[in-house]
């Protein structure tokens, strides 16, 4: 029985990174549904920007000061300066530049664009020694070509539609109307290209946030105070941006509505949760396999807007999520046979410590008989 119970709770040790990051992305889906129905409604994305970092700085404040409040590190002006970026980097930089470059361009190309996370990451992550890219190696080969099938599966099933797929649940459904999803999308060429350098500087924020986390959390070991002060932080800096971009007060007015459904859920699901379990599994397995998940929200999103919104599906979705999956099976392969690598190298070294520990004891004991 204890056996039993030895290896079901030795499975879910090893599978919890997986389920974690499978479950942020589902969380992540919920917000883009709730939050497009907000910004359609008029909100301001800047503002909403505020709301949902102060929701989420309100949610994790308390588990910080309850659970971290004696083994919590010091702040020095390094990991001041550090947390300051993070503030800067994910809530401000990311979805601002973001949304801002979505007004110039298509979704659909923007989307495109940000499923290039994961190859940022693991650039980036070469860059800063965080992986090494041993090209003899087959598992570091399995990670780079997972990294760049992935990104041709997000790209395809965003970029390409083909005929529509007929499912069974959506047979009796009337599907709604679709706006034009054109390449002008309203706009000039000079508009579309800052709209892309819009896009391409959130999605570098973004995975500039994965690698600067990864490096502050082995100076600040304290995954819930980092939560909170980053989005404090986030939520100072959004502030100042707002007012700077939005003179008009009465964008800040905020009622029992949608936009309130919005902040809340943005805030507490996707910011302060999505903040501290991120930082768990980077802590555990790094930013690259953190960032390799991302584009499964597209799947998701995909099937939840079938579901609940009777969009259609196509054609070169269903081969981009196939390539998706494929791809993060190679990079999650990839990782799996790192980490069993590093496993057995930490064994091997701590047996020669054991032998001798061994032998100073026998040595201890026969001199004294």
């Amino acid at each position: 029985m204890k056996s039993s119970q030895g290896r079901w709770s030795k499975c879910f040790a090893v599978c919890k990174p997986y389920l974690a990051m499978i479950s942020l992305q589902f969380g992540y889906a919920g917000m883009n549904i709730l939050t497009k129905f907000s910004l359609n409604n008029g909100m301001s994305h800047y503002v909403l920007v505020v709301y949902r970092h102060a929701f989420a700085t309100l949610s994790i404040a308390p588990f910080a000061l309850i659970l971290e409040r004696n083994p919590r590190p010091r702040i020095t002006w390094t990991i001041f300066l550090q947390i300051f970026l993070l503030g800067l980097l994910g809530p401000v930089v990311d979805q601002n530049f973001y949304y801002a470059g979505l007004k110039f361009t298509s979704p659909t190309f923007s989307c495109a664009l940000s499923n290039t996370l994961p190859a940022m990451t693991f650039l980036l992550a070469v860059i800063f020694r965080m992986e090494k890219l041993e090209l003899k190696q087959v598992r570091c080969q399995a990670k780079l070509i997972g990294t760049l099938v992935t990104v041709v599966g997000a790209m395809l099933m965003t970029l390409y539609k083909g005929p529509v797929m007929e499912l069974f649940w959506t047979k009796f459904m009337h599907a709604r109307p679709h706006e034009s999803e054109s390449a002008d999308d309203g706009s000039s060429g000079k508009n579309w290209l800052m709209g892309c350098i819009f896009v391409i500087i959130a999605t570098l924020a973004w995975a500039s946030l994965f690698v600067l986390q990864t490096a502050t959390l082995k100076r600040y070991d304290a995954p819930y105070s980092l939560t909170t002060l980053m989005c404090f932080m986030g939520t100072l800096q959004a502030i100042v941006v707002t007012f700077v971009m939005e003179r008009n007060l009465s964008v800040w007015s905020i009622g029992w509505d949608m936009n309130l459904l919005a902040s809340a859920y943005a805030g507490i699901v996707t910011s302060s949760m999505a903040y501290y379990v991120q930082a768990l599994v980077i802590k555990e397995k790094g930013p690259v396999f953190a960032s390799a998940f991302s584009p499964l929200m597209m799947i998701i999103v995909a099937i939840m807007g079938s579901f609940i919104l009777s969009e259609k599906i196509y054609l070169g979705g269903v081969i981009g999520a196939v390539l998706i999956v494929v791809g993060l099976y190679s990079v999650l392969w990839g990782k799996f046979k790192e980490d069993k690598e590093k496993k057995k190298k930490m064994e091997a070294m701590e047996i020669p410590v054991a032998i001798k520990e061994i032998q100073n004891n026998m040595h201890e004991c026969s001199c004294y008989p």
